[in-house]
């Protein structure tokens, strides 16, 4: 049956601290605590191995010394267990032995640290090596003394035969006392490095704690959340880059206008993706750049650049763009809104003033004229939409002729639509919005002229979508324009009017015409003054 392996790790995130710096500091010391005791055992382990392995070749090494002196060799031949017996002692005393063992071929003792035992058996049931195959070797077992480290060594007559064993031996005590020392200055060490260790601990600590300006996991994890939901939300692209020049932040806006997912761009240098960008001059200046027009995959876009600053060091660029076309619609609609308040303005203006004058009729008496002025003024109005609903079936259009209508009002203008005009709807609202921002610009143009102009002040205003275009036409009674203005009328700026927010008209009128796939061709009007002719394919050969 298999386990699901996150439940144990929930329940293990369950029992520890909140804090990182607490969560941080136990884990690693617990850590530090593993490292270190197994460190411990395997340093014990190692000295605990040489020491026994020195003892030991040191039992041997003394076995092997005594199995070649003569007066063993001899007191065996003899069985004289008194000469033998002193000279155990002698060596054992001289070398530290716990013990120095002669026995015969038998096993049968020939010398001992306790004289009643000589003449007895040797114990332990490790001599089989010596006296059988004639091997020196080291061993551990159990005599009549206790648990020893023992070195034997066979005894070899002249002839070769096999007389006798040595037996040389340290009792586990006594190894004991003599590894314990070096225990205990490895314990030492082992305890002066986990010092260390946790006062370094300590540190880390409490500098990662600092270096993420003091927020716990959790607060890490929901601002994550927040920001990506945040840089998700925006209609804009965004990039960051770090000092290096590479990606570290996209979101998906800018993915779609570049082409390239999050995942593959994150982590590759901004100029393989886009080679044309500028944020590598601002990471280096340290100046941010806005409102900068550039193409991106032969589209416009407006971009911001604004470099990432920590303690006067430049460490990271941030870009936001958009769509050029998104901000002209914006600019489209904001147009549209100011024109369609103008001629509320103008119409509440206009049905003031013309509500002052009734009600002067009335006071001074003047019925007739009153009822005739209503009328004139509902006929002139109701002849209007009237046209405009049998000719015009685009209700934007019909809706900003009607603005400009009451607009003339106020300007003291005469607007005039040619009988013969027509126009069946003129495509999809984005489409639509395009052909009133330029039509209602036209007009307000054509407006302000005329009212300047002499005694006729009229506007005239033709359209038609005969053919394969939409062509509209409007005249103006003012003075006109030169040919020396009519190069530079389409430049920001440009206005023959006085008083500020001037000079974007005919600007927006172009931009728009160009988006549409459209021109305007500019002449002298039958008026006096000027006219515009707008022609405005029926079909656009690229996706607006």
């Amino acid at each position: 049956m298999l386990v699901n392996s996150p439940l144990p790790i929930k329940g293990f995130q369950k029992i520890m601290p909140r804090s990182l710096g607490t969560r941080m500091l136990l884990l690693m010391m617990g850590l530090l605590i593993l490292l270190v005791g197994a460190t411990g055992f395997i340093g014990n382990q190692v000295i605990t191995g040489i020491l026994n392995e020195y003892i030991g070749r040191a039992a041997l090494n003394v076995s092997k010394t005594v199995s070649l002196t003569g007066v063993v060799q001899q007191g065996l031949k003899k069985m004289e267990p008194e000469e033998i017996q002193l000279y155990a002692e002698n060596v054992r005393k001289a070398t530290g032995a716990s013990f120095v063992v002669v026995g015969d071929h038998e096993g049968k003792r020939y010398s001992h640290p306790v004289p009643e035992r000589i003449g007895k058996y040797m114990v332990g049931g490790d001599n089989a090596q010596a006296l059988v195959h004639g091997q020196s070797y080291i061993s551990r077992a159990v005599g009549t003394l206790g648990p020893s480290l023992r070195g034997k060594v066979p005894i070899f007559s002249s002839a070769g035969e096999i007389i006798g064993v040595v037996s040389v031996g340290y009792l586990i005590e006594t190894v004991q006392d003599v590894i314990q020392p070096y225990q205990q200055r490895l314990l030492l060490w082992i305890l002066g490095l986990f010092g260390v260790g946790a006062l370094g601990t300590w540190l880390i600590a409490r500098e990662v704690k600092r270096s993420i300006f003091g927020l716990e996991p959790y607060e890490i994890a929901a601002l994550y959340r927040e920001r990506t939901a945040l840089l998700e939300s925006i209609r804009e692209g965004i990039i960051a880059i770090n000092e290096q020049g590479e990606v570290t932040v996209m979101n998906q806006q800018a993915a779609q206008i570049l082409g390239f997912t999050p995942e593959d761009a994150v982590g590759k240098p901004i100029v393989k993706l886009l080679p044309e960008t500028r944020m590598l001059e601002v990471l280096k200046t340290g100046k941010g750049e806005y409102d900068q027009e550039m193409m991106i995959k032969e589209e416009e876009v407006i971009v911001n650049r604004v470099p990432i600053l920590e303690k006067e060091h430049v460490s990271g660029v941030v870009s936001s763009f958009r769509r050029a076309q998104d901000i002209d619609r914006l600019v489209q609609e904001l147009t549209s809104i100011r024109e369609y308040s103008q001629a509320l303005r103008a119409q509440t203006h206009e049905y003031s003033n013309k509500l002052h004058t009734l009600a002067g009729l009335i006071q001074i008496g003047a019925t007739k004229e009153a009822l005739e002025l209503i009328g004139r003024e509902s006929s002139g109005y109701n002849a209007l939409l009237r046209q405009l609903s049998d000719q015009i079936q685009d209700p934007f259009l019909s809706a900003i002729i009607v603005g400009k209508y009451h607009r003339a009002m106020e300007l003291k203008t005469e607007l005039a639509l040619d009988p013969e005009s027509w126009m069946s709807n003129i495509g999809h609202s984005s489409r639509s919005e395009k052909i009133v921002t330029i039509l209602g610009n036209l007009l307000e143009n054509a407006l302000e002229a005329s009212a300047s102009s002499g005694e006729q002040k009229k506007v005239c205003l033709s359209m038609t979508d005969v053919g394969n275009e939409l062509i509209f036409e409007v005249e103006d009674s003012g003075s006109g324009i030169s040919e020396d203005q009519q190069k530079s009328i389409f430049d920001e700026g440009f206005t023959t009017k006085t008083g500020t927010g001037r000079g974007i008209g005919l600007q927006l009128v172009q931009k728009n015409l160009i988006q549409l796939e459209g021109h305007l061709t500019v002449g002298e009007s039958s008026l006096g003054g000027a006219r515009f002719t707008a022609y405005i394919p029926k079909t656009v050969s690229k996706e607006e």
